[in-house]
């Protein structure tokens, strides 16, 4: 689930902080730059672990700060495939995930929730999957979207629509509660 993955940055320190310790200063910018960030085919970039090398510092002309090349581990959440995790469900839909559900299932319009009609020797039962429950899944599969910031198309300049443009999630991970023990954890632990 979290991993250590081993980066090179070149970090740069402005002069007001050239009082500070080196290794302070750079585990400050490299927080601050990747913590609670998503880098494309990595993960979601949790905090620093440790520097490891850091090479010469440069000052260039027209800007006071330093710049130094630096090799460090950074702690990273990235669940590996198959892997079982424990959530929180953040809202349901119609387009939600009916495919790795336990079946039968069926999404109740009225509450706007997940049923899955669990069926026993007494008959069958309705368990709702509502929002805010803590809920047991297997990743089955990953998804990374490069959301880097483009330029406008011709076709946009052209069109005078006003449609702001369509947020998509930078990493996203497919669950499956389509096994026995997995779906919300109270369907398995007894009060």
């Amino acid at each position: 689930m979290f991993v250590l993955v081993e980066m090179v940055d070149t970090v740069r320190i402005p002069p007001w902080q050239f009082e500070r310790k080196l290794n302070d200063s750079i585990a400050e910018e490299l927080n601050k730059k990747l913590a609670n960030k998503v880098v494309y085919n990595v993960g979601l970039c949790i905090c620093l672990f440790d520097i490891t090398k850091l090479e010469d510092a440069y000052v260039f002309p027209g800007d006071g700060a330093s710049h130094t090349k630096v090799h460090f581990r950074y702690v990273v959440f990235h669940p590996f495939l198959d892997e079982i995790l424990i959530g929180q469900i953040k809202g349901c839909s119609p387009e939600g995930v009916h495919e790795s559900l336990q079946q039968p299932a069926k999404f109740d319009e009225a509450e706007q929730v997940w049923v899955w009609e669990y069926e026993t020797e007494e008959g069958a039962h309705d368990l709702y999957m509502d929002t805010g429950e803590e809920i047991r899944f297997r990743v089955v599969d990953e998804s990374f979207v490069d959301t880097s910031p483009t330029g406008p198309s011709s076709a946009e300049a052209t069109s005078s629509s006003e449609e702001p443009p369509k947020k998509e999630a930078p990493y996203t991970l497919v669950g499956s509660i389509s096994e026995p023990g997995l779906g919300l954890l109270s369907w398995w632990t007894s009060n």
